[in-house]
C-alpha cells in the first residue's frame, strides 16, 4: 500500500467539483507496475469528462487523465514491456523511466497500470515531454495513417494545427511528403506554425465561421491544388461542410473531435450547446456514394482494450515524429484546475503538462 494525492470529481457536471484528496494506492496487481508520476499530460477529453459531455466519461466520482509519465516504483507478480521488435525486448524494471496510458486515473502522484500501456522514454526526453506524447501523438498516427491512409503528395487540411494532436499531424504529413492546409484559431498561432513548422502563411488560416469557405479556396489557389485528399478534422461545427465540399473524389474526412461543443465556463451552457447540437452537420449518405467522398470518425479511448497495436503504433511514431513533443505551458500538481482552464480557452500552443 502506497499513500498518494489524486484530484478527483465526485460527480461529473462542473469543473469546480474538481478536488485534491489523500488516497491509498495498493500494491500492483499480476501484470502491473506503481509508477511514480513526475508529469500529467491534459487533454480537451479531461475536460469532457469532468463536464460530463464526453461518452465515457466514468459513473461516479473518478480521477481524470489519460496519461503520464514517471519512474517505475514497483512490479506486481508479472512485469514486463511488451516486446517491441528491439533486441533484446525492453524488460521492466524498478527506476526505469516510462510514459503510460491509463483509462482515466492519471491525475495523481503514483499510479498502478498495466505494463502493457507502458513504454520508455527516450534517454534525452524530460518527462513532460514524455507525458505530452501518448493520447496527441497516437491520435494522430491512426486518425492519419490507420484510417485516413495518408500517402506521399496527398493534400491534407489539418484542423487546429498548433494544439498537440496538430503539431503531431504535421510532424507526420511532413516525413510522409504530403501537401499540408493549416487551421487555427487565432493569429498568435498562425505565427507560431509559419515561425517553427515550416509553413507559409499561405498555408495557415485563421478560421472564420462567416467565410470559411472562401478561406479554404484561397488556401488551395496558393498552393494550386483543386481539392483534399484528406480533412483531419477535431472540430465540426459550421467548419465541416466547407471542407467535406471540398474533398475530392475518394477523398476521406476523419473525424476525432467536436471542440465546436467546448464550454467557456465552469458548467456546460445547455441551450448553446442544444441549439450547436440542432445545427450539427448532416451528410446523405446516397449522395457521399455519388461524390464518391468518405467520413470516418473515432475516439482512441476506445482502443484501450486493443492494446496488442500499441508496440506497432509506436515504433511507426518513432519513424514519422523525430522529435520531442512541444509542451507549451506547464503548470504544477497544484494548479490542475488552472491548467483545465487554461486548455479551455483555446489558447494554448502544443501540450499543457501538470508536473509533480
Amino acid at each position: 500500500m502506497r499513500t498518494r494525492e489524486v484530484w478527483r470529481i465526485r460527480r461529473a457536471g462542473s469543473l469546480d467539483r474538481l478536488e485534491r484528496h489523500d488516497d491509498t494506492l495498493p500494491d500492483p496487481g499480476p501484470g502491473e507496475a506503481r509508477v511514480i508520476v513526475h508529469a500529467i499530460g491534459l487533454n480537451f477529453a479531461d475536460i469532457f469528462a469532468c463536464l460530463r459531455l464526453y461518452s465515457a466519461t466514468p459513473a461516479g466520482a473518478f480521477v481524470p487523465g489519460l496519461e503520464f509519465a514517471g519512474v517505475v516504483d514497483a512490479l506486481g507478480p508479472v512485469g514486463s514491456l511488451p516486446d517491441t521488435g528491439d533486441e533484446p525486448p525492453h524488460a521492466l524494471r524498478p527506476g526505469d523511466r516510462v510514459i503510460g496510458l491509463t483509462r482515466f486515473g492519471a491525475y495523481a502522484t503514483a499510479v498502478n497500470v498495466g505494463v502493457r500501456y507502458l513504454r520508455p522514454i527516450p534517454p534525452e526526453w524530460s518527462f513532460a515531454e514524455g507525458a505530452a506524447l501518448p493520447v496527441q501523438a497516437l491520435t494522430a498516427w491512426y486518425g492519419l495513417t490507420e484510417l485516413g491512409a495518408v500517402a506521399p503528395g496527398d493534400s491534407v487540411l489539418v484542423h487546429s494545427a498548433a494544439g498537440g494532436v496538430g503539431l503531431n499531424a504535421l510532424a507526420i504529413l511532413a516525413t510522409v511528403g504530403a501537401r499540408v492546409v493549416a487551421t487555427v484559431g487565432r493569429p498568435a498561432k498562425r505565427d507560431f506554425l509559419v515561425g517553427n513548422c515550416g509553413l507559409t502563411r499561405d498555408q495557415v488560416i485563421v478560421r472564420d465561421r462567416g467565410r470559411f469557405g472562401s478561406q479554404l479556396d484561397r488556401a488551395l489557389a496558393a498552393l494550386q491544388l483543386d481539392g483534399f485528399d484528406l480533412v483531419f478534422d477535431a472540430i465540426g461545427g459550421p467548419f465541416f461542410r466547407p471542407a467535406y465540399e471540398r474533398l475530392r473524389h475518394e477523398g476521406r474526412l476523419v473525424l476525432y473531435g467536436a471542440a465546436d461543443f467546448m464550454p467557456r465556463r465552469a458548467r456546460p451552457e445547455y441551450l448553446r450547446l442544444a441549439l450547436r447540437y440542432l445545427r450539427r452537420p448532416r451528410l446523405d449518405p446516397l449522395w457521399m456514394i455519388a461524390e464518391n467522398r468518405s467520413v470516418m470518425a473515432f475516439n482512441l479511448l476506445w482502443l484501450w482494450e486493443q492494446a496488442d497495436w500499441l508496440p506497432r503504433a509506436y515504433e511507426q511514431l518513432a519513424r514519422l515524429v523525430r522529435t520531442p513533443p512541444f509542451v507549451g505551458r506547464r503548470f504544477g500538481f497544484d494548479d490542475a484546475l488552472a491548467a483545465l482552464r487554461y486548455l479551455q480557452s483555446g489558447e494554448s500552443i502544443g501540450k499543457v503538462v501538470l508536473e509533480v
